[in-house]
């Protein structure tokens, strides 16, 4: 490990001070993972020289480790054949990662170029949505049948000159291809020759039907601990399968998404892209909080009058917007992951419901205890303090109630909960704060 932090930082140093041979000669002594690595956080000036500068056996290799901007960066350069050319030899659920990031005019171009092999399972995975299952599948799958023996499959496989990565289970099909359960490898190993599959295969398997979401693919994974399943058809055919390295890949991009939505940013968000790229993609959601914000002031500017009459009032106004804002957040950030989970339902909804209004309640209730306290003591009034407890507490239910309706709601109007969801909060939050303090301030204190 040591060596490769080395071997990075020289190349970092390298890039202005040595020849580009020798900068040619220690990023390709790097692995395609950690090349791929050192593009991404090279600034964008030098990604291409270094892209040019990886070995073409590896660029392949290289490229499915890159990001999907930075994918598309260099493949928008490339014809066809180039592209073809570059990808032989991966395994066809990157391949078509890779495809999936060219416009459409160009995907024939690469396909008329490739095996016909290579593009007869290259164009099933691509009838299928790049968010499921079916597009995350790999169509190379070793299948066996129920009636042979141990022995049999054993000399099968030495047919082989390799077999996929990441095999750790043979598929077991009847002469329709439809999945009939596994054959684990070590079972395989472990097995009289004379055993016939049917005898030591599992049935009880977690097969994947092909419609299913990645992120659904994902909690399967992770519910049931696999490294590989089967993906299926709606008649229980074997289509392919899914292994661990891909479901590694949709967590993390769940993650960096879900990261990225809650600042209003898209989850192709390059830390290194240029001012001219991401100063317009920031803008956008600028100008929607902008437009929320200008409806909180809305709010406000109703009850100037009142404002005008007590100074106090705009003094602690923002207590109560900032305790609902961060409220209404941390339940909101607990149901958008529940959803993620897939934990979150309709039939657990009305108990999460009265959960999180209970906890909005008491929390409520408890800083408007202290608050009131505070207030009390700073502006030597009574009633102001009162006023701002019962306002933060109307808010602070008012928050969980919103944290927890609103990605539902959003998620039904198929609105991305973890995009616009914090805004949309940050608003309510913001609203029913000042409403509820300076209304309740004019009623009782001008």
């Amino acid at each position: 490990m040591n060596i490769e932090k080395d071997l990075l930082a020289k190349l970092d140093n390298a890039i202005d001070s040595v020849t580009l041979n020798q900068v040619r000669h220690t990023l390709n002594n790097l692995l395609p993972p950690d090349i791929a690595h050192q593009i991404e956080t090279a600034p964008p000036k030098y990604r291409h020289i270094l892209w040019e500068l990886v070995d073409p056996d590896i660029s392949g290799e290289v490229l499915q480790d890159l990001s999907d901007e930075i994918q598309l960066e260099f493949l928008k350069n490339m014809d066809g054949a180039e592209v073809a050319s570059m990808t032989e030899g991966l395994n066809v659920d990157d391949i078509v990662d890779i495809l999936q990031q060219l416009p459409n005019k160009v995907i024939p171009e690469v396909l008329k170029a490739m095996s016909a092999q290579d593009r007869q399972r290259i164009e099933t995975i691509l009838t299928y949505d790049e968010d499921t299952a079916g597009g995350l599948m790999d169509t190379e799958v070793i299948t066996v049948r129920p009636d042979i023996s141990v022995d049999v499959v054993l000399r099968y496989l030495r047919r082989f000159e390799e077999i996929p990565d990441i095999t750790d289970n043979l598929f077991v099909v009847s002469r329709s291809d439809t999945f009939l359960g596994n054959l684990s490898i070590g079972k395989l190993l472990t097995s009289s020759s004379a055993t016939t599959v049917r005898e030591v295969m599992s049935s009880k398997v977690q097969a994947i039907n092909v419609n299913l979401t990645n992120s659904e693919v994902a909690q399967i994974f992770q519910r049931y601990d696999l490294v590989s399943a089967p993906v299926i058809d709606q008649d229980g055919r074997l289509l392919g399968r899914i292994t661990i390295d891909d479901v590694v890949d949709v967590i993390v991009e769940d993650a960096g998404h879900s990261l990225l939505a809650m600042a209003g940013l898209s989850n192709t968000e390059d830390t290194f892209s240029s001012v001219a790229k991401t100063a317009p993609r920031r803008a956008i959601w600028l100008g929607v909080n902008l437009i929320t914000a200008i409806l909180a002031s809305s709010a406000i500017s109703l009850f100037e009058s009142t404002l005008d009459e007590l100074v106090a009032l705009a003094i602690l106004m923002p207590i109560v917007a900032s305790m609902g804002g961060v409220a209404g957040s941390q339940t909101l950030t607990v149901v958008i992951r529940g959803m993620a989970l897939g934990r979150v339902e309709r039939s657990n909804l009305n108990w999460l419901l009265s959960k999180e209004f209970a906890v909005g309640a008491i929390n409520g209730l408890l800083y408007a205890l202290i608050v009131g306290c505070v207030v009390s003591i700073w502006f030597q009034n009574w009633l102001m303090a009162v006023i701002i407890g019962l306002a933060m507490a109307i808010n602070l239910m008012a928050a969980a109630l919103a944290g927890t309706i609103l990605p539902v709601l959003l998620r039904s109007l198929k609105v991305d909960p973890a995009l616009a969801g914090p805004v949309i909060l940050t608003t309510i939050t913001d609203i029913v704060g000042f409403v509820s303090f300076l209304g309740l301030a004019a009623m009782y204190l001008i």
